[in-house]
């Protein structure tokens, strides 16, 4: 594949996935929260509060948002997040596209 046609396709695939998502970080007793607020300082931009308020949410409500941006952000997000060992998902946040 060459890269035109790489582009045409990352282009359709982004149309596809228009608008605000969300990275949803999900509660996992094996994970500590040290290492989950670490995660959210590195990869997220959160400060310590910030991240140390996210793994509360996680841990009582058992999800939490923890990042929004375009698709193609929160991917990259997701997949670094994973990498670390979190358990995310990417969800579309309906309420910052609800005037698109």
């Amino acid at each position: 594949m060459n890269n035109v046609q790489s582009l045409e396709m990352l282009k359709k695939k982004s149309r596809n996935k228009r608008g605000t998502w969300r990275v949803i970080l999900h509660d996992d007793n094996n994970i500590t929260f040290d290492h989950v607020i670490n995660c959210l300082i590195d990869y997220c931009s959160h400060n310590e509060f910030q991240a140390h308020q996210c793994a509360l949410i996680t841990h009582n409500k058992k999800r939490c948002a923890v990042f929004v941006d375009s698709y193609v952000v929160c991917e990259s997000v997701r997949e670094l997040l994973t990498e670390q060992g979190l358990t995310v998902t990417l969800e579309k946040d309906d309420k910052h596209n609800s005037k698109s």
